[in-house]
């Protein structure tokens, strides 16, 4: 007989199970589990796996409560013991979801892509960022197929290249700025500055050192921290365009 689930007492029984499959040789196995702590525990927060598992017990089907077979659990596992299965399960496994959750996870995974875009590029003949409408209407002309397993900005940069392939006027964006800092601080802060920024377009050394830079929009704020700690809040920190440029898809990501 199959250990009982734990469930919170302000739930009903079954509500909250999370599935997560493992196979080996034609063979499945699942553990009960809750859902965000899954998630937690894969991501290194949860660190206590009892506060993931809703029983130890290792199924051969969860919903109908079948028990895997011991001979099963030792030939796919080389143990038998429950806990540490249930390790590799969470590991290994596949987590199970609802159609309703695959097509709420496709519809938020699809946006985040199109918002990605939106921030890293513009209209190479405006200037201007797109709409988050304009990116999206273009997935779907294309027919782009988002891949759950697949990180969101890799496939932003797929996508960026199909645009391209078709004729969409989108390059990716950088941001250009002008740095003022202490003369004396220059040589201090320089290599810290090269490996936040892209290209350098001047550089003078004058009473001030001061540069004018391309970078990732993403920096932007690591490079304002930097200046305002490293001179005591004597540097500045200017934003003066928005240039087009050829970036990499390293430095995108």
């Amino acid at each position: 007989m199959a250990a009982p689930l734990k469930q919170p007492q302000t739930q009903k029984p079954l509500t909250n199970v999370a599935v997560v499959r493992y196979k080996y040789k034609n063979k499945r196995f699942e553990i009960a589990c809750y859902k965000n702590k899954v998630l937690s525990w894969r991501g290194g927060v949860e660190k206590d796996i009892s506060e993931v598992l809703q029983t130890e017990t290792i199924f051969k089907n969860v919903q109908r409560g079948i028990e895997a077979p011991t001979k099963d659990l030792k030939q796919a596992f080389k143990t038998t013991n429950e806990m540490e299965i249930c390790k590799i399960i969470l590991e290994k496994g596949q987590l199970q979801v609802s159609k309703k959750e695959r097509k709420d996870g496709l519809e938020a995974k699809f946006k985040e892509i199109a918002t990605i875009i939106c921030d890293k590029c513009v209209n190479k003949e405006t200037q201007k960022p797109f709409p988050v409408s304009v990116i999206e209407n273009a997935m779907k002309e294309l027919h782009f197929n988002i891949k759950m397993n697949k990180s969101s900005k890799v496939q932003a940069i797929e996508l960026i290249n199909v645009m391209k392939e078709n004729k969409m006027p989108i390059e990716r964006a950088q941001m250009k700025l002008k740095i003022d800092i202490p003369k004396q601080i220059g040589k201090k802060i320089k290599p810290d500055l090269q490996g936040l920024v892209i290209n350098i377009e001047k550089e003078l050394f004058g009473m001030k050192y001061q540069l004018t830079v391309y970078i990732d929009p993403g920096n932007y704020r690591p490079i304002c921290d930097l200046v305002n700690k490293t001179t005591k809040g004597k540097g500045s920190v200017q934003v003066l365009d928005m240039a087009v440029q050829n970036l990499t898809d390293k430095q995108l990501l």
